[in-house]
């Protein structure tokens, strides 16, 4: 048997803002942006650059409760992990447009990590696994 998890749904309050957020500052790749017309909403997925893994599925909060969701989509902790080939080379970039960082960068058993926040407040870990990590070879 074989499965893989394709997207995971992020609430966002806007589907152009999320986009520019993702495009411009993390400079994901816009994979799909279709318009659903008989669910007048957007279905969009962004991914980062060069992945062949899984994609965001930025979902426009629709129902109130949903808005309390945007941003603490994993109450407080960290929520994605973002895995890089070169940890500094990205690390300074984002430094450079503006993403915050909210924990430094760290050097642990795994790899190399710091924890920044998206647009919302959802933290995320950048992170450069090292080569013998399991997951490194995905």
């Amino acid at each position: 048997m074989k499965q893989s998890i394709v997207h995971i749904a992020l609430v966002v309050r806007d589907y152009d803002e999320a986009l520019d957020f993702y495009i411009n500052k993390l400079k994901f790749e816009l994979v799909e942006d279709t318009y659903q017309p008989e669910q007048d909403k957007r279905w969009v997925v962004v991914s980062p650059p060069g992945s062949t893994g899984v994609s965001l599925l930025l979902a426009k909060a629709s129902k109130s409760e949903q808005l309390d969701f945007i941003g603490n989509q994993a109450g407080g902790r960290v929520f994605l992990f973002l895995n890089t080939d070169d940890f500094w080379r990205d690390y300074n970039r984002m430094v450079a447009d503006g993403i915050k960082f909210v924990r430094p960068p760290q050097e642990q058993d795994y790899g190399t990590v710091a924890v920044f926040e998206d647009l919302y407040g959802n933290k995320w870990d950048l992170l450069q696994l090292n080569e013998d990590h399991p997951m490194s070879k995905r």
